[in-house]
């Protein structure tokens, strides 16, 4: 596979000027223009030779770059920015048809109906969206073989919490429930254009064949809101708002009403789950 077209295209501060792409807060945008880190990011999302690679939020195309430079046999490029389309357009023109650039919201788009198997996610997300583009592919974890995404780096380290952990989390006990989840590395601040105030994290999800545990996910979400959205109360107290008969709840998965949310394994967390739809529906 000829790579020169790609080789040949500007650096990625001259496109950014030429295209007038300074990044927009309201859009939660940060540039990454380091083509090393951008391509280290890439492979760390595995064999990218079959199937398609989708990225969000491309901005002026340093993922983009790396993702095809690494092999890539199909990116889809998901950007809502007008303004970034005719800089991605280039890219495509040097792709020699390996990449798609679909202008649109990425919470609007069902990634499962799109493009061939097997899928990833390689992105590098804007941090306002972040959290609910995750949950949305959680959602459709089936479709997808992994998921190598950017993050701040606090909410990375959530994704990959364990139970005790300072970072445990609802985020932990999803992401863990329905995916292998794996720390990559830290990115500072001064590799992204305009300079976040904190650093970033990329983290790699490969989804289960099935969840870990067996329970419904809007179980599962339901019953982490309230455990974690009082995460400083026991859970005898936390879990009231679930709107079932808390004592029974705890009583049948065994779990100590004195405890609190941090301290339960995913595990616990889907047996409450369980637990609270049998008693929902009863």
């Amino acid at each position: 596979m000829s790579y020169e077209k790609l080789d040949a295209l500007p650096p990625l501060r001259e496109v950014i000027a030429n295209h007038g792409l300074a990044a927009q807060k309201r859009l939660g945008q940060n540039f990454l223009l380091d083509l090393n880190l951008t391509r280290k990011i890439a492979r760390c999302a595995g064999d990218l030779s079959q199937g398609t690679v989708f990225e969000v939020g491309p901005g002026p195309g340093g993922l983009t770059r790396a993702l095809l430079l690494e092999g890539a046999a199909s990116v889809i490029a998901i950007e809502k920015d007008p303004r970034c389309q005719a800089a991605l357009a280039e890219i495509n023109e040097a792709s020699e048809g390996r990449l798609q650039v679909i202008e649109a919201d990425a919470l609007t788009i069902d990634i499962a109906s799109m493009g061939d198997a097997p899928r990833r996610v390689v992105a590098n997300l804007p941090y306002n969206v972040a959290t609910p583009l995750l949950i949305g592919w959680l959602k459709q974890a089936e479709a997808v073989q992994s998921m190598t995404l950017m993050f701040q780096k606090e909410v990375a380290e959530r994704i990959v919490a364990a139970p005790g952990e300072s970072g445990y989390s609802r985020l932990s006990v999803l992401s863990n429930w329905r995916c292998d989840t794996r720390f990559e590395l830290v990115l500072p601040p001064r590799a992204f254009t305009p300079p976040p105030k904190v650093d970033s994290a990329v983290v790699t999800l490969i989804p289960l064949a099935e969840p870990r545990f067996p329970c419904r996910l809007e179980d599962m979400e339901t019953v982490t809101a309230a455990a974690f959205g009082q995460r400083r109360k026991m859970l005898r107290r936390s879990l009231k708002t679930l709107g079932v008969d808390t004592e029974a709840l705890l009583e049948k998965t065994g779990i100590d009403p004195t405890a609190r949310a941090e301290t339960l394994t995913v595990e616990q967390f889907a047996a409450l789950a369980r637990e609270y739809r049998a008693l929902k529906g009863a």
